[in-house]
């Protein structure tokens, strides 16, 4: 229960300092939310967990596909915004768009071969 807590506590502070850091400065806090941070954390913690290396590589190969279909959503959303689309809306469509990018991406990988 305590390591469940310690990891919940880790990667919380990380999207603070995300959201801190672009308070500040929004081009740094891009950068750090840039890191794959999360997916680095994600492996230690299922290394920690399981120590099973083929577990991880089919993870760190699945993070790598999944990450295209997101992409779009980072020029979307700032077009909507700089297009007079309010912030939730603009996040509503560009979330939707990625949504639906996913499903088309996880059928097109399936086609592909590329094992998720």
């Amino acid at each position: 229960m305590g390591y469940s807590i310690a990891k919940a506590l880790i990667s919380g502070v990380l999207v603070l300092l995300v959201s801190e850091a672009a308070k500040h400065n929004p081009r740094f806090g891009a950068l750090i939310a840039s890191l794959p941070l999360v997916s680095v954390l994600a492996m230690l913690w299922l290394w920690q967990g399981t120590g099973d290396r083929e577990r991880i590589a089919v993870h760190a190969s699945a993070t790598f596909w999944l990450v295209l279909p997101s992409l779009p959503l980072f020029l979307l959303l700032p077009t909507l915004l700089r297009h007079g689309v309010g912030f939730y809306p603009a996040m509503g469509v560009s979330c939707l768009v990625t949504v639906l990018l996913y499903l088309v991406g996880v059928w097109l990988f399936h086609r592909l071969g590329i094992a998720l």
